[in-house]
């Protein structure tokens, strides 16, 4: 079903998430002051399987680095999404013809919620230490990001897209994690925290959707139903790249290759992307019934946005 909430409308509801955002404004270098433990920071029941491995594949002193190497990687790619996010959202900002828009406040809610998180996660990485070398760094893979970075940001419909995707799946794993007795103290602090904002995210990006998917063109179309899928999924499966496994005395790039189809992550990627596929059908981007051919290998879904069993090579 699209989502037919008029224009005035949609203003209200954002209205309120300003107000929200209003309400307590938390500077994690004041308010959490907290640290890591020396320890493994993801107990191994959940970051083995959502990494790609089964258990026994590391002692207890290769899980602890493992686990420390793989929450580095993670925060890494979250600042650079994040850094993404602001880029376009700052874009969207210029591009306004009303500064008086809620909307347009929002997004300097947003946009300064977002570099606190990034303060935090620089804060983590600090304390973490050692960051392992992704093999992937290489000029060809940085020149092909940009031409894909100036896409998402430049084509509206892409980028709050890419923003649902990068929102639903760091709040699955983070809740998954907080969730869990065997998660350092301090990550389920910075993870609760991340959540509670990320929430408004995700509600203001469902709303403006279909507004931006109203003014979409045919690129930018073609780009939502046949690109932004495999944006995410590599978005997803570098979160924890080859470098990271490579760092604890595994064959990098093969054990990374072969986690990608590993049931445990297989379920976590499905379980995070379904909710995006559902909101680009109620939004009235993705037609039920015809759920472009990407999106069901992505969401192990059928045409029709049912979920099915995943394939190994989906």
């Amino acid at each position: 079903m699209t989502d037919t909430l008029t224009a005035e409308a949609v203003g209200r509801r954002v209205d309120k998430l300003n107000t929200a955002s209003l309400a307590r404004i938390i500077d994690p270098d004041k308010d959490m002051p907290g640290a890591l433990g020396d320890g493994p920071v993801l107990p191994p029941d959940l970051l083995l399987p959502t990494a790609g491995l089964d258990e026994g594949v590391l002692d207890a002193d290769a899980y602890t680095r493992f686990s420390r190497l793989a929450l580095a990687a993670i925060t890494t790619s979250g600042l650079q999404f994040e850094a993404i996010l602001m880029a376009g959202f700052g874009l969207h900002i210029v591009r306004a013809d009303d500064y008086t828009d809620p909307r347009i406040t929002y997004l300097l809610h947003e946009l300064g919620e977002e570099t606190r998180h990034s303060r935090l996660f620089i804060r983590m990485l600090e304390q973490l230490g050692e960051v392992a070398p992704n093999p992937m760094d290489n000029w060809i893979v940085e020149n092909v990001g940009k031409r894909v970075v100036s896409q998402v940001i430049h084509r509206p419909p892409v980028m709050f897209t890419m923003v649902l995707a990068g929102e639903e799946i760091p709040d699955l794993l983070q809740k998954l994690a907080v969730d869990h007795p065997g998660t350092d103290p301090f990550v389920r602090e910075v993870n609760r925290y991340h959540r509670q904002e990320e929430a408004r995210h995700l509600a203001f990006a469902r709303m403006v959707l279909p507004e931006v998917w109203e003014r979409s063109s045919r690129a930018d179309r073609f780009m939502v139903h046949n690109v932004a899928p495999g944006l995410i999924r590599e978005m997803y499966e570098n979160m924890i790249h080859a470098g990271v496994f490579g760092a604890v005395g595994l064959p990098g790039v093969p054990t990374w290759r072969a986690a990608r189809n590993h049931p445990g992550r297989v379920k976590v990627r499905v379980e995070a992307t379904r909710p995006v596929l559902e909101t680009l059908i109620n939004a009235g981007a993705i037609e039920r019934g015809k759920v472009p051919r990407a999106w069901q290998g992505l969401c192990a879904v059928d045409s029709g946005g049912e979920p099915r069993e995943p394939d190994a090579a989906s």
